[in-house]
């Protein structure tokens, strides 16, 4: 635990008892602060009733009286498309409204690393694809690297619930762009941007509201190292507003399919090949393709920007590429699940929109693809372009007949559930193709998050092959 810095004898309202919330609570209570906490499920006030803490009605008049500041779990709207109330009444009232990623930050240094052979680092992965990824990737190079590590945020644990600091530990953080929106403190050594594309547009008021949400960890940050991917204009934008020139080696610019060979340094994939650059010469590569784990342009480009993020922290490319051929993946993000007689099945259940299925659809030749759920708004029309490798489409969910209006002459099946579909596709696939879970919809009309969707695929497979 990280016990929160500056509030001792305060009391502080806490927002959202989900797991970032009580990791909140318990956190300013170790550090002799008064949490007042509130949620509006009874469940998860239950929840919090049962691990000793008394909740406050922060709804009620008065209940902002001698509060020093409200922290919010990131999941809760605080300015568009409109404040929850009771963020709204803080902000009436001046009270500071911050989240746990700010705590974190003003709390991770302590005067213990005055003994500290090597100060600790803090890496945060932001952006719209691929951070997971990339920040359990960086995570696992420095295990295999002998390097003290955890890895928390919006992947793993709450960054309040991690341990304290080790001498020359680094902690890698997977941070959205709800936490990064709102957290007043945000210091990391270490920033990477992945890519951008259309995502929670409703909570940032559009595309530049979302851009600038990611932005402020690296304007407001000012990190030492930032690795940027720039194969949208926000990445290279971001890049060149970072750099005070091309040859600034404080930016470490990333790509997947763009030779970048005119930047101080640079980190490019292209045709299965990662390339380090420095001052216009070639000083690494690693062959790509046949690493299991990170199938695809898309995970090339999750490799550049943790090879990046890894040097900059002075590992060696040789330490880097052995890390890279012993990752195994994600859950639900390119795994691959089993292969009969020659297919593969591939669960990239987190392919929820129709960039990151795009992605996952040009990772493959000859697929047969598993589509469906809760479309999003625009449905996958912008999909056409990608199904050339589409064999065949076996359509469920919700959206499954308003799917099969906007693919085109891709041929198709409606199969409603998964079961139905996982037992065409796998009936009809021939070898060398892959049974690809790549849904382009939200799960919520038959699953509870994309994660059990992703696991009834993954054990349905498993039924199959044996």
């Amino acid at each position: 635990m990280i016990p929160v810095i500056g509030y001792t004898g305060a009391k502080l309202a806490v927002l959202g008892l989900g797991r970032s919330g009580l990791a909140t609570a318990r956190a300013l209570q170790a550090a002799g602060a008064e949490p007042l906490l509130w949620d509006d499920s009874p469940e998860s006030r239950a929840k919090a009733e049962a691990e000793g803490f008394t909740l406050t009605d922060l709804t009620r008049h008065g209940a902002f009286d001698g509060v020093a500041a409200l922290i919010t779990s990131p999941g809760i709207p605080h300015l568009y498309p409109h404040p929850n109330k009771i963020i709204g009444r803080a902000l009436e009232l001046g009270i500071p409204v911050d989240n746990d990623i700010g705590l974190f930050f003003r709390s991770y240094a302590t005067p213990e690393w005055d003994n500290f052979e090597t100060a600790p680092k803090v890496v945060t992965v932001t952006g719209s694809n691929g951070k997971s990824t990339t920040t359990a990737l960086i995570h696992h190079i420095l295990q295999v690297a002998g390097r003290p590590t955890q890895m928390a945020g919006n992947i793993g644990t709450g960054v309040l619930s991690i341990d304290p600091a080790r001498d020359g530990e680094v902690v890698v953080l997977e941070l959205s762009s709800y936490q990064t929106d709102l957290a007043r403190a945000l210091t990391p050594d270490i920033a990477v941007f992945t890519n951008l594309s259309p995502d929670h547009l409703d909570r940032h008021n559009g595309m530049g509201g979302y851009f600038a949400a990611k932005r402020r960890l690296f304007a407001e940050g000012g990190p030492d190292r930032a690795v940027v991917g720039v194969d949208e204009v926000e990445g290279q934008f971001l890049a060149n507003q970072l750099a005070e020139g091309p040859a600034d080696d404080r930016v470490i610019r990333v790509s997947s399919g763009t030779k970048l060979e005119g930047f101080g340094w640079s980190v490019f994939a292209r045709k299965g090949f990662l390339a380090e650059w420095r001052r216009g010469r070639q000083v690494a590569s690693i062959d790509l393709r046949e690493i299991a784990g990170l199938p695809g342009a898309h995970n090339h480009q999750n490799a550049c920007a943790a090879y990046a993020a890894c040097r900059s922290l002075g590992l060696a490319p040789k330490l880097i590429e052995q890390a890279l051929h012993s990752f195994a993946g994600l859950p639900h993000r390119s795994q691959l699940v089993g292969e009969r007689e020659g297919v593969r099945f591939v669960n990239d259940s987190k392919a929820t929109n129709v960039d990151s299925a795009a992605k996952a659809l040009q990772a493959f030749p000859k697929i047969r693809w598993i589509a469906g759920g809760l479309g999003k708004e625009g449905g996958i029309a912008g999909l056409v372009p990608y199904l050339s490798s589409v064999e065949k489409a076996y359509l469920i969910g919700h959206s499954a007949r308003d799917f099969a209006l906007q693919i085109g002459e891709t041929p198709h099946e409606i199969c409603e559930t998964m079961e139905r579909a996982v037992a065409r596709a796998a009936a009809e696939a021939q070898p060398g193709e892959v049974v690809l879970l790549a849904p382009a919809a939200a799960s919520f009309d038959q699953y509870p998050n994309f994660e059990k969707r992703g696991e009834d695929f993954t054990a349905l497979v498993r039924a199959l092959i044996g």
